[in-house]
């Protein structure tokens, strides 16, 4: 017998396997690009994110220095809590500073440094002015004082 030349052709044009296989392939690709497209959007969004939230954190770490005092070396409150009292009693004494290396109150024994809020109790036997004075690591100082009555 003798085979036709052309029926190779048409044994390749009747193949579902052959089509199908290309029809999967093509599937393939259309759900691989598709996966590929959403993932890069979503790192998109996500960079994005990201980057506005170090923004804002940005801006809240600008906030707090600034709330608690800035760069510049800063009495922020002191003062008596009462300030005037009776003989024999005793007085809260309280202070903030901000950016400061080291803190002396005048007079007093009791030790004291650097806070942003800190209270200690005095008990004077006579009319007081104490003095606060902070120095920041460059030697700038600077000094407030408040007076507590003894009557």
């Amino acid at each position: 017998m003798l085979s036709d030349p052309n029926s190779g052709s048409k044994a390749v044009r009747k193949n579902p396997l052959l089509y199908s296989s290309i029809v999967i392939g093509i599937a393939l690709l259309c759900v691989g690009w598709t996966f590929f497209s959403r993932w890069q959007e979503n790192r998109a969004v996500e960079q994005k994110t990201e980057k506005e939230r170090a923004q804002k954190q940005l801006e809240n770490d600008r906030a707090t220095v600034e709330l608690l005092g800035g760069k510049e070396l800063a009495i922020q409150m002191f003062y008596a809590s009462p300030a005037a009292i009776r003989r024999g009693e005793s007085t809260r004494l309280c202070y903030g500073v901000a950016n400061a290396k080291t803190v002396k109150l005048e007079p007093q024994s009791n030790p004291v440094w650097p806070s942003p809020s800190r209270c200690l109790e005095v008990a004077p036997t006579q009319t007081t002015t104490y003095t606060l004075t902070i120095m920041d690591v460059a030697g700038n100082n600077k000094s407030q004082t408040v007076e507590v009555k003894v009557h």
